[in-house]
Order: C-alpha cells, then structure tokens, then sequence
C-alpha cells in the first residue's frame, strides 16, 4: 500500500477489534471460574469478578515499539470512558479500571504509578492536573471538564481504581500463551487443533453478545465446560466431530443424483427423504474422515481397518437378514429385506460400527457404509440379488 492510502487504512482499527475478543478468551480463562464477561458493554471488556469486583478494562494494541506518555490519547480517552461512569453511577468499593496496552509506559512519566504494585503518591493528582493544564488536545481537554466536576476527594477515588498493564501480549502470541497455559493435559499434537475450537466457539458467542442475540454475559465456567467437552475428543478413545450439521455447498437432489450408493438404495425402494439422509451421510462422513487424516488424529491403517469391521458387521446381519429369502422370493419381498438390513444397521447399537468408542454419530457408520456401497466395485449392498443385477442396479432400471 502507498504510503498516501496508509493513513485510509482500516487495518489497525480492525486488528483492535480481533484483540479485543481474543484477549477476552485469554483473561477469562485466567480469572475464576465465577468472573462473567461482557464485550462493549461500559468498555471494551467488562468484568465482574469474585475477588476483584466489578472491571472495565480497555485495550490498545499499538505497534511494535509504542510507548505510553503523559499525554498519550490511548490513556486520556480511556479516562474519559471511566470518569463518564463514574459520575453517572452509584460506585462501589468493588470497581477497577483496567487499561491493557501491548505498548510500553514511559519511564518518568506519572503514568508509571498506575502500574501494578506501584504506589500512588498524594502528590500524583497534583501532577496529573499540571499535565492536564498545559495540554492544548480536545481530548484531554473533554476530560479535564469531566475531571472539574468531582471534588478533590472524589479524584484521588477515582485515580486510585486505575491500573495500567503494559507491554501485554501481541494478538499474535495470545494462542501460543493459552496453550501453554491451559492446555497442559491435552496431548502436544492436537493442542492447536483444540485452539482452533475453542476460539471458533469463543468468537460466535461474542457475535451474539454484540448483536444482541445474547444478553446474558458469558460466564467463565461456560468456557471451562465448552474446553473440556473439546479436549475430551481428542483422547484415546475419541475423535473430534465438526461435520455433524454440514452440508454440501451444491445442495441435495436425491432424484437425480446418479452415484452408485444412491443407485443401489433407489433399487430396494428407500423414499426421497431416506435417500436425501444417505447422501447427506455420505457427505458429511467423507469430510469428516478426512479432516481426520489430516489431523492426524486417525492413525495409519485405523481407518482401514474400521472399514473392514464395517464390512464384517455387515456381511454377519446380512446373512441373518436374508436368511428366508429363496429363488422364489418376489421382488416386493426383496426390497423389503434390502430395507430391513439397512435400517438394522443404523439403529442398533453395536460398539463394533464405532470409528472409536466415544464416537457415537451415526453418520460416520452410516456414511462409511455408504461410501463403500459407492466404490467399485461396491463393497455393501443392499437388494439381496445384487450381484446378479449389478449391471441393472448400477447402469440401468430395475426390471
């Protein structure tokens, strides 16, 4: 970009606002499970905390390098913020003022009594006005008028609710200190996987709090559960779902879909509805699967062998299912008994059609089964004379 469209440049504007939610993630996970957060409610984050009552913290992500004056905007406007509520509310004990900045305090600036564990000196409100009297900005000035309106009592109050924390963590960084943090129990190769999710879930739940969908704050033992359901996927004996509601960007057309595995359940007469729910099946196993090789989550050969004890479960019920069938048996019989095997598979409960043993979707056993019946030559069927009518079921109509 020239360096005449910098200025126009919306980027550090909007780098803010992607702090800002994921920097919430990061102290709420830090805070009691109690804390409940709001996004931009009375400031940028708004906590209210157990032990440290009621926080309005505000954030700057500024370059490399920044560092925070006297008289720099980020702290006056921060301020004025804070002094508009503290006039108009009836305040407790319990209230603190945050400012989270990834730039760094000026050394000899008064603004280094606001760092934590550093002590607020009775001279500092005097130092603070001295300031405040020789600034020429509009901003300062918005908050100096707002600062004549308490008494000399009443400013000492206010200023020693402030705390500055600087030299904060880059956006950047924020995802490689959670994990460090927080995700010790989680095995190494899947941490960022779990990231990912945690943050994904993070982000639309402040959507609805942003545009009102949610009104009730987010409370920090929401993310506590929400991460342990996440982590608990990722175990031995589990595998992560993400494609459980999905759907394929063209759509569904169970009457003209010409694959074999659609071709084969129109051959034992499945309904439009049945045949949409095979196809969605399809779709939604086969991207989950390969997520899951991509991930790494499914080892080597896993797959593959889940596929034969698919196949195994299968030729063991068929067997059973079609038993009473003859040469005699007419063709209304036929497709009953392709039905009847279909459905027993996707309705019982058979800890062998599971990936893993915590996995329990259906549409991972059913649209394996699918897929397969989709390979050539098919590895399932369904009509019990399929392979004499393979060409037919296949390439033709059922005669």
């Amino acid at each position: 970009m020239s360096s005449s469209n910098k200025q126009f440049s919306a980027a550090e504007q909007a780098l803010g606002y992607f702090y800002q939610i994921r920097y919430a993630l990061l102290q709420t996970l830090r805070l009691p499970e109690e804390t409940v957060c709001f996004i931009e409610k009375d400031d940028d984050i708004d906590f209210s905390d157990p032990d440290e009552g009621r926080i309005l913290a505000s954030l700057k992500h500024k370059a490399p390098g920044d560092s925070l004056t006297n008289l720099s905007p980020d702290f006056w406007k921060s301020v004025r913020i804070w002094l508009s509520y503290y006039i108009e509310n009836e305040i407790s004990r319990g209230l603190s003022f945050f400012l989270f900045t990834t730039g760094r305090v000026a050394a000899g600036s008064f603004l280094e009594a606001f760092l934590p564990n550093s002590q607020k000196n009775e001279g500092l409100v005097d130092r603070i006005s001295e300031v405040l009297e020789s600034s020429i900005s509009k901003t300062i000035d918005k908050t100096k008028a707002l600062l004549d309106k308490l008494s000399p009592e009443k400013r000492k109050d206010f200023f020693s609710r402030i705390t500055i924390f600087d030299s904060q963590e880059r956006i950047q960084d924020i995802p490689k200190l959670i994990i460090n943090e927080r995700f010790r129990p989680i095995r190494p190769q899947f941490r960022a996987h779990v990231y990912e999710r945690i943050e994904g879930w993070w982000n639309n739940l402040c959507i609805d709090l942003l545009t009102g969908q949610r009104t009730k704050p987010i409370h920090g033992w929401e993310v506590s559960e929400k991460l342990g359901l996440i982590a608990d996927q990722f175990r031995e004996e589990n595998l992560p779902i993400d494609f459980e509601y999905a759907e394929p960007e063209e759509g569904v057309n169970p009457d003209s879909d010409e694959r074999y595995f659609v071709k084969q359940l129109r051959a034992i007469g499945l309904r439009s509805d049945r045949i949409r729910r095979a196809i969605l099946d399809y779709y939604r196993a086969f991207e989950q699967r390969g997520s899951w090789v991509r991930m790494n989550v499914a080892l080597t050969g896993e797959l593959e062998q889940y596929d034969d004890r698919l196949v195994d479960e299968w030729s063991r019920l068929r067997e059973i299912v079609f038993e009473e069938l003859d040469d005699s048996s007419p063709e209304g019989l036929l497709k009953k008994t392709g039905r009847k095997l279909l459905n027993q598979l996707s309705t019982i409960d058979n800890p062998n059609l599971r990936v893993r043993t915590g996995v329990t979707a259906t549409f991972v056993t059913m649209g394996s089964y699918h897929m397969m019946a989709n390979d050539t030559p098919p590895r399932v069927y369904w009509h019990p004379r399929f392979e004499e009518r393979i060409k037919k079921i296949l390439y033709g109509s059922m005669l």
